[in-house]
């Protein structure tokens, strides 16, 4: 379980809207789209000097892009409705005689055409373009100006490429072959922007007032980054994201809401169960009315259930242990140990502040503990 090396922070890097280091987010991305091998290979390292989010990833699928058009953007065959003057591919009748196509000579054809002009070259298109629009790019305005200019440039570069409305189900649907490995992770680039800029359900540009996107961005970047994280140093475990548990109810009840934790972790030779739940919360204490700290209940509540109701499926089961785990920003390290019937649960923080390589160790002792 050795923990991938990365440069210590310092004072001298940029600092994102939520306390944690660019560099520190970064390689927390890169665990999240599973893309590990690019942490200790130097591509790309200088995006870790971005003075915003917004600036990292628009650098990082910048270079990307550029990459790509060096080697060529990818292409596929698409379907193409043209009126010609003569015949290629079928003739679509229905159109031609209603236009009195044919008695000028000409035809409405439909044929396929080898493009690039196809939905992830769209999707990349319209980020550029959206983050020329909207991008926040920190408070130098040479830099942020100069980063804007870039990304015009680069998406004139990409002209022949249809600017789309950008929708997250559709960038999530996009099939990628087995040497798409680039264009994986600048669809995974272009769905974080477009989460983070999520829009309101009412017409106009106004934002969910109700909702904190950003948190729930991060929330989802921070569960997946531990899950990977896991995955990649933990050899000997079986880790499974978001296992579906049983309630084992005697009666049943049509309302009864889904138990997933986010990470099971079982230890292969001696079948140990571990429980896992990521919390992005701004804090891991949660304050009462008469100003005291505390664990919050509902966490506890969860991870407790998730513990007891598998209690009668084995010994191991009897015996598993559940985690709570909170980033935390420059805030004193909480490790406690609380056995409630039998049931062991830990309530822990990692601060993402620290050094990659703190953190690296802070995570993996968690589980060696």
């Amino acid at each position: 379980m050795n923990a991938i090396s990365a440069p210590a922070v310092n004072e001298s890097l940029h600092w994102t809207e939520y306390g944690i280091p660019i560099r520190n987010l970064w390689y927390m991305l890169l665990y999240a789209w599973n893309e590990i091998p690019l942490i200790n290979s130097g591509e790309l390292a200088d995006a870790e000097n971005a003075p915003t989010l917004d600036a990292l990833l628009a650098s990082v699928l910048m270079k990307l892009v550029q990459q790509r058009l060096r080697i060529g953007l990818g292409r596929n065959y698409i379907d193409e409705k043209y009126l010609l003057r003569g015949i290629r591919g079928r003739i679509n009748f229905t159109d031609s005689l209603k236009n009195h196509a044919f008695e000028h000579g000409q035809a409405y054809c439909e044929f396929q055409q080898y493009s690039m002009n196809v939905p992830k070259n769209q999707i990349i298109r319209s980020t550029l373009m959206r983050l020329v629009q909207t991008g926040n790019f920190g408070v130098n305005r040479a830099m942020s100006d100069e980063l804007r200019h870039n990304l015009r440039w680069l998406t004139r570069l990409l002209d022949g490429v249809d600017l789309i409305e950008l929708k997250l189900d559709f960038i999530r649907r996009q099939q990628l072959g087995r040497n798409d490995r680039d264009y994986r992770l600048m669809m995974a680039i272009c769905e974080l922007i477009l989460m983070r800029q999520m829009p309101a359900d009412s017409e106009g540009q106004r934002k969910l007032p109700t909702l904190d996107h950003a948190a729930l961005v991060m929330h989802n970047v921070y569960e997946r980054f531990v899950a990977n994280f896991y995955r990649t140093h933990l050899n000997g475990w079986d880790i499974t994201a978001q296992k579906r548990m049983g309630w084992h109810e005697s009666s049943q009840s049509r309302y009864l809401p889904s138990m997933r934790p986010d990470l099971t972790l079982v230890e292969k030779s001696s079948g140990q169960i571990i429980l896992l739940d990521t919390k992005f919360t701004a804090k891991s204490l949660a304050t009462n009315q008469w100003g005291r700290e505390s664990f919050d209940s509902s966490h506890l509540y969860q991870l407790y259930a998730y513990l007891k109701t598998q209690e009668h499926l084995s010994d191991q089961h009897r015996q598993a242990k559940g985690i709570l785990l909170y980033p935390s920003v420059n805030q004193s390290e909480i490790s406690e140990s609380i056995n409630l019937q039998g049931q062991t649960m830990r309530v822990d923080t990692v601060d993402l502040t620290k050094a990659w390589q703190d953190i690296e160790h802070r995570l993996l002792k968690l589980i060696e503990e």
